[in-house]
This record gives structure tokens, sequence and C-alpha cells, in this order.
């Protein structure tokens, strides 16, 4: 046993010393080769989009959507995180903004509280894209 401990020693003392000589010392890259070389792909970069990006162009990206926002948008409206948030999500989709007003078992304070926040929000249609899953309760950034 102790032959073979000796040889696999031998064996990658020797690889190991021969990997050092007989190895080519590292070459930086020079950028402005690589872009020369491949100005297709540098262009077709900045034109990539997906859905959450056209809907972060419309009106998406500046309200709070019933159908799409997550509870965390929620948060900066008074009186809405969680609890009236978390209703408004569990009833969605809505087919119109007014329609959060028809939750059933909002008491009299919700119901204000909603009609006074009603140009806060809009009703875009349900994407996919952020109703998967349960990640309008829990979006996963921490």
């Amino acid at each position: 046993m102790k032959l073979w401990q000796r040889i696999v020693t031998v064996f990658s003392l020797i690889l190991f010393l021969s990997s050092i000589v007989f190895s080519q010392p590292a070459q930086a890259l020079d950028f402005n080769t690589i872009l020369q070389a491949t100005p297709s792909i540098v262009a077709t970069e900045n034109t990539r989009r997906n859905v959450a990006d056209d809907l972060l162009s419309t009106e998406f990206g500046q309200k709070i959507d019933v159908n799409n926002s997550d509870i965390r948008d929620f948060r900066d409206l008074r009186g809405f995180y969680p609890k009236l948030a978390s209703l408004i999500i569990q009833n969605a989709p809505y087919e119109q903004v007014e329609d959060v007003l028809n939750i059933p078992g909002l008491s009299d304070a919700q119901k204000e509280r909603l009609q006074a926040n009603l140009d806060n929000f809009t009703a875009t249609p349900p994407a996919e894209v952020f109703n998967e899953g349960d990640e309008r309760y829990n979006a996963g950034v921490y």
C-alpha cells in the first residue's frame, strides 16, 4: 500500500512540475480587438427587450398596477401595506381601476382610502412575467 502511495505522489509531483515548466504565460486581451471583431453582437445587445421592459415604459412604470404590481409597491401609500394591498392582489384581475372598490369584505375606511387613491393606480392586462407563482407577495428582493 505504501508503494502505491509513493507512486501516486511521485506521479502527481511530476505532473505539477511539468505544468509549471511547460505552461505559457497569461496574456491580457485587448478590448478594442474584441469590439472590432464582433460589432454586430455589441449593437444587438442594446435592442433586447422583454415584457417587463415594455410595461415599464407605459403608465405601469409611473403608477401602481392593480393587476401586476407586487405587494411592496403599496408601501408608499398610507394604510395600504400589508392588509389592503393583500386584498387587492388576492382579488385581481380587474377590468378597470374602479373595480377595486367592489372587493368583498372591505370596511368603509378601506373603501374611502381606496377612493382617495384611485389616481395612483392603473389597470393593465395581467402579465405572466409579474403574476407567476407567488411573486406578487414575495418578490425575493431582500
